[in-house]
């Protein structure tokens, strides 16, 4: 019963399981044919670390699970959380412009972006106050910040940090 409630808080509080549904993380986190894009026969499994922003603040490039705000509902069909990597943190200004994203008028490198293709010309945009601009690494086919807006810090769940399935691809990020 000990070992029950303590995996239970562990699952709560502190780390839980999730598994990417879509290919807006290709490549750098796989969904399962035979969804559209997906590059694998299995979805990656990942670990979130629930309490961490509680003593961190999120990082630009962070990979991130986060419940999305209610208006994404209007743009893309939701899930109860995403997983997409911070692009901006606030009071940064965003951008893309000739396929390349600028954050605060700088270019940024962006090697996991798939195929290249950064994505279509947006912005610029300012984020908010205790707000985060998520963008997924597949941005073709990515339904993200650019369509529904910033995401309140008060709905990310925590940062990714390890990939547990399938066994060819356990690491961390």
């Amino acid at each position: 019963m000990v070992a029950v409630v303590a995996v239970l808080a562990i699952k709560a509080w502190v780390i839980n399981p999730y598994r990417i549904p879509s290919s807006s993380m290709e490549p750098t986190l796989h969904c399962a044919v035979p969804e559209p894009e997906c590059e694998a026969s299995r979805s990656d499994r990942v670990l979130a670390n629930r309490f961490a922003y509680r003593f961190i603040d999120p990082g630009r490039g962070d990979i991130v699970v986060f419940r999305p705000p209610p208006n994404a509902a209007n743009s893309c069909p939701t899930t109860d959380v995403f997983v997409k990597r911070l692009i901006g943190v606030p009071g940064d200004t965003i951008e893309i412009r000739d396929n390349q994203l600028y954050v605060n008028d700088e270019p940024v490198a962006e090697p996991y972006v798939y195929d290249g293709q950064v994505g279509r010309n947006f912005g610029p945009v300012t984020v908010g106050d205790d707000q985060y601009f998520m963008m997924g690494d597949n941005r073709l086919s990515s339904c993200d910040s650019r369509d529904w807006g910033t995401v309140p810090r008060d709905n990310l769940i925590g940062p990714v940090f390890a990939r547990y399935w399938p066994i060819t691809r356990i690491g961390f990020q």
